[in-house]
């Protein structure tokens, strides 16, 4: 990230260092002091401009509704209570929350994709934002690395150690949504190993991670997949298959938002920290990022 100085800043925003100084004071323009030194975000600097860009009378955007929408995860649902944001939640995996943010109906999506072009240690979150249409003032932010695995009963009584396995004994197989990113990983992994109909599926699919859990726990199914926490959290075993990216990916208007900027704020906390290590299978270290901006 590049960082302007102060005459560097009011030169680039064609501001006098007055005024700058004036909104520094305010809290009202994105900067950091280091070792005495007020610095600029040039990044953040173009979405704190265009955060405040005019439209002609009758092509005003209506602001979105106060929701996160995308994918579920416990993690988030906990920050979101805990942070203070006001956000609410609508999971229905992340092709869903992605058109629900195009039209408007909600201010970010959770998302994690898996796509056939982009290998395991790609970036495909950051992939299929650029392919987006419609979305040229897209943000993606940051929350933290998820690891992916495959769900099994406790004790794994039926020895499923891969997705091999798997197809091999003819396992039950608990499935998500079309457009949830864990079945994008799965026909990702199905299309590579050359199988697909081998898999037995059981109907209908689970909308979340944790409906997934529910139904090997109640032996509905012998596995599936989904994140580590979801695992632990149901009592159930774990085969790891890989870390992804999960981010929450907005407009850049709605950036600045406050309730937006109280959630991003919190994703910095120790809190936050100390609640992944107790749920597993998460890694921090990407939270509150600016991971791609349109």
């Amino acid at each position: 990230m590049e960082f302007l100085t102060t005459s560097e800043a009011a030169e680039y925003l064609r501001l006098g260092e007055r005024k700058l100084y004036e909104l520094v004071t305010s809290a009202a323009i994105p900067c950091s002091k280091v070792t005495g030194k007020w610095l600029f975000p040039r990044h953040e600097l173009d979405l704190w401009v265009l955060s405040g860009l005019a439209r002609p009378a009758g092509m005003i955007a209506a602001d979105p509704p106060p929701i996160i929408g995308g994918s579920q995860d416990d993690l988030l649902e906990w920050t979101l209570r805990e942070s203070g944001s006001g956000l609410a939640s609508l999971t229905e995996g992340t092709a869903r929350g992605v058109e629900r943010l195009q039209r408007g109906e909600v201010i970010a999506a959770a998302i994690h994709f898996h796509s056939h072009a982009t290998d395991t240690d790609g970036d495909a979150n950051v992939a299929a934002v650029r392919a987006m249409p419609g979305l040229h003032d897209a943000v993606l932010v940051g929350l933290v690395r998820r690891e992916q695995g495959l769900l099994l009963a406790h004790g794994n009584p039926k020895h499923l150690n891969s997705l091999s396995d798997v197809l091999g004994s003819g396992a039950k197989m608990a499935v998500r949504q079309p457009g949830a990113g864990a079945q994008m990983l799965l026909e990702v992994l199905l299309a590579r190993a050359g199988a697909g109909k081998d898999l037995r599926r059981i109907e209908p699919p689970c909308l979340t991670g944790s409906d997934l859990a529910a139904a090997i726990r109640a032996g509905k199914a012998d596995c599936g997949i989904a994140t580590r926490a979801a695992a632990k959290s149901a009592g159930l075993d774990f085969v790891p298959l890989l870390w992804e990216n999960y981010d929450l990916l907005m407009r850049q208007r709605s950036y600045f938002q406050p309730s937006v900027q109280a959630l991003i704020g919190f994703f910095g906390q120790k809190r936050l920290k100390q609640r992944a290590a107790e749920l597993t299978g998460y890694d921090p270290a990407p939270s509150g990022q600016i991971r791609f901006a349109a």
